[in-house]
């Protein structure tokens, strides 16, 4: 066997590798084929969702840094809630736009999403002892949170920096000083909220603290997350919350990407006739590109939209235009009698 014949079946194999891949997934995997259900999440425009715009309240336009630290806790947030697949995207110099999909009501989303998350700890009198720069880390954690009852339940595990633990061991001394007068309690507050407010017995001198308070799982998760992302650096107002349904109906994508095939095998047919057999290298060619777009699409989850779509379809016509252009020339050296390499 030639070495040419060989390349060409090496070739073959590995394109029909991609196609039955790009199709059918790899189960050994988990990997999902281009059809499975939620294989690919979809824009609002396809699957609905709900439309967040958020604006900087401020009189002068914030900084680019301060705009971008704002997305990327605003993307931190949308990770702890479970909204993975949001897109987050700055509107002009003050705005921020949130797609979240496949989510009806935007009314809890936008209260959480727009929430500066001051954090700060304070005592009976209303000052504060401890705030956000004080901590190093929160995470969501489920265990005893009382060596008493051994009750257990969700909640927030806070580790201090090394600064801020003497400055709560003299808060906490002065807060048990206070006991007779039921003063003893360090209030824990989120933008003016109390979240807890723990009764101080004796000193406490550990860097790490536990927040409590009848969290359920997605509560601790929420309130650690926003922790360890950090305040806003400025306030946010909401400038508009809507609820959006999908343009095309809950089978756009199958529907879609079955007239796309059907258009790929026409233009292959097309090629075939008018260019044989460089015609089917490039219906080869043609297939493995829509087979690795396909590929690409599921491995990074990128959130598909009637757009993106059309970009896909015209990606592949141009392809195919920069091979007829080729493929005319070539013709065109031909009657000309000119030899071809």
């Amino acid at each position: 066997m030639s070495k040419h014949v060989m390349k060409l079946i090496v070739v073959l194999l590995a394109i029909a590798l991609t196609v039955s891949v790009a199709l059918c997934g790899i189960a050994y995997f988990d990997y999902p084929g281009v059809f499975d259900q939620d294989a690919i999440p979809l824009g609002l425009d396809l699957s609905g969702g709900s439309l967040l715009v958020f604006e900087a309240d401020t009189k002068e336009s914030p900084s680019a840094d301060d705009m971008n630290a704002v997305i990327s806790m605003m993307r931190s947030r949308l990770d702890t809630l479970g909204y993975t697949e949001a897109a987050v995207t700055k509107s002009g110099e003050k705005r921020i736009q949130i797609e979240i999909p496949e989510i009806s009501d935007p009314g809890e989303a936008s209260a959480k999403l727009g929430a500066t998350a001051v954090l700060t700890f304070r005592n009976a009198d209303g000052d504060i002892v401890l705030d956000g720069d004080d901590i190093a880390g929160a995470k969501a954690q489920y265990g005893p949170t009382s060596s008493v009852s051994g009750k257990y339940e969700h909640y927030v595990s806070v580790t201090l920096t090394s600064a801020a633990v003497s400055k709560f061991s003299a808060a906490t001394t002065a807060a048990a000083a206070q006991s007779a007068s039921k003063k003893n309690y360090i209030s824990i507050m989120l933008d003016e909220n109390v979240i807890s407010q723990p009764y101080v017995s004796e000193t406490i001198t550990s860097s790490d603290l536990m927040i409590s308070g009848s969290f359920d799982e997605a509560g601790a998760s929420y309130l650690a997350g926003v922790i360890a992302a950090g305040r806003l650096p400025f306030a946010l107002k909401e400038i508009q919350a809507q609820s959006l349904s999908p343009q095309l109906g809950e089978s756009a994508l199958t529907s879609s990407l079955i007239a796309g095939g059907i258009g790929v095998i026409l233009v292959m047919l097309f090629m075939m006739l008018v260019y044989k057999m460089p015609g089917f290298v490039t219906s080869i060619a043609l297939l493995e590109y829509t087979a690795i777009v396909a590929i690409l699409l599921v491995m990074f989850r990128i959130n598909l939209s009637l757009s993106g779509i059309a970009g896909i379809v015209l990606s592949i016509g141009m392809a195919v235009d920069a091979n007829c252009v080729i493929f005319e020339r070539i013709k065109e050296e031909l009657r000309l009698g000119r030899s071809v390499p």
